[in-house]
């Protein structure tokens, strides 16, 4: 019977890992391919099979990324948009969601309504442009930042997170005299470490991914131009000439790379900087995600 039971966990652990080894590697293959891609002379690349390892190692795809001028300034604006709208986003999200984890607040069931409500209404993209361009956002740096200040998911994770909290450590700050500002700030925000870190890492995520609103809003200023945005112009000006050449050598003679080659130097150079700061969130990320469905 003992040997029974110890053979079946020892076939469970073994079905289990064999199947966690097939998923990571499932999940890393992907990233790993355009690695090796983005690493492989481009001409060699448009014959195929590469898949984990460079045939001909070189950097060219790289060099011709980066040849662009504006990339610098682009990249030090998206780093900025980045830091200004996830300090600002986690802001706003966190004392909207404090309210909204208060019972005392009047107003706290319909505002939790109207939040699910535009999670599935949406006016569109006609009006978002109108009203973005009634209010005066057009062509400025703003309109990285105002519209897509807190997000209604975002706002329901930490408010389950802030109710999850245990009560009692609410009600005696206040009767200690502290004010709501003070009771967040000071006392709930400190014990919610794991949700914060994982909205940090949702709203970091997508300023720095987001290219639309550049296109659309501020495509005609330069000066406001974005990383992903002149990335794309990189790899769409890569497949146009392409296109205008007569025959593979004119091509690599233009280009240095082909549009498969700089499409993975590209996806490479927008995905490191998020691989090199989610270690560092990683052990607050799960958990954050876990507590927020957990209520008292």
């Amino acid at each position: 019977m003992i040997q029974s039971r110890g053979f079946g966990d020892y076939l469970f652990k073994t079905i289990n890992y064999t199947l966690l080894l097939l998923l990571t590697a499932a999940t890393l293959f992907p990233f790993v391919n355009l690695l090796a891609v983005s690493l492989n002379d481009p001409l060699d690349t448009v014959k195929g099979g590469i898949y984990l390892w460079p045939r001909e190692w070189t950097f060219s795809n790289y060099v011709y990324t980066f040849s662009n001028e504006k990339l610098i300034g682009a990249a030090f604006r998206s780093v900025l948009r980045t830091l200004i709208g996830t300090g600002l986003g986690l802001l706003a999200t966190a004392m909207v969601a404090y309210a909204l984890s208060r019972r005392e607040f009047m107003f706290r069931k319909g505002t939790n309504v109207f939040l699910v409500m535009t999670l599935y209404l949406n006016a569109g993209l006609i009006p978002a442009y109108l009203l973005v361009k009634e209010i005066g956002l057009m062509n400025n740096f703003a309109v990285y930042i105002l519209p897509g200040l807190v997000s209604a998911y975002n706002i329901m994770i930490m408010r389950s997170y802030f109710e999850s909290l245990p009560e009692g450590v609410v009600e005696s700050a206040k009767i200690d005299g502290a004010s709501d500002f003070q009771t967040l700030f000071r006392i709930v925000l400190p014990m919610s470490m794991p949700v914060v870190a994982t909205i940090t890492l949702f709203v970091a995520v997508m300023h720095w991914n987001s290219w639309f609103d550049n296109y659309l809003y501020t495509s005609r200023s330069a000066h406001l131009s974005l990383l992903q945005f002149e990335l794309q112009k990189v790899l769409l000006s890569s497949i146009s000439q392409v296109f205008t050449q007569a025959d593979s050598s004119s091509v690599r003679q233009a280009l240095g790379a082909s549009p498969q080659s700089i499409r993975s130097a590209i996806t490479i150079v927008v995905t490191l900087p998020i691989l090199l700061v989610y270690p560092f969130l990683q052990r607050y990320f799960v958990k954050g995600i876990t507590m927020s469905a957990i209520k008292e």
